[in-house]
């Protein structure tokens, strides 16, 4: 029997942590697709942000295929530019531009630990959770 650690959902292994996210614009009632969303780590309250990848979400809003964060991480932040999608809606409505350039969010990780985390989105204001 093997004792390795086995897949963890969103890859890596079971010791990793793994995020996902995805993006619904509660004004329109649809997923917000083709906004970029970049994943940071660090290790320690006080450390550095570090990149670890990048995404866009898709037709449904979610942004597939995020990596697992390196060993030792303590903090993921997810920062979202929704200005581009934000100021396009906004537009096709007769608007002009957007009030938010970007959402960042970052919060506190485990080892082991798989964070779905999905942003409610719409022309002034959002919202965050941790999902499953």
């Amino acid at each position: 029997m093997s004792t390795a650690p086995g897949p963890a959902p969103g890859g890596g292994t079971a010791a990793s942590v793994t995020v996902s996210t995805h993006v619904l614009d509660t004004a329109a009632g649809r997923p917000a697709a083709a906004i970029a969303v970049e994943l940071s780590a660090r290790g320690g309250e006080h450390g550095a942000w570090e990149p670890v990848g990048t995404g866009v979400t898709d037709g449904d809003g979610r942004c597939r295929g995020l990596p697992a964060l390196p060993p030792g991480a303590s903090h993921a932040r997810l920062v979202f530019a929704v200005e581009p999608y934000l100021a396009r809606e906004r537009e096709s409505a007769g608007g002009k531009g957007a009030f938010f350039p970007e959402v960042a969010v970052a919060f506190a990780v485990m080892p082991g630990e798989h964070y779905h985390v999905p942003l409610l989105l719409n022309p002034f204001g959002y919202a965050v959770y941790r999902g499953s």
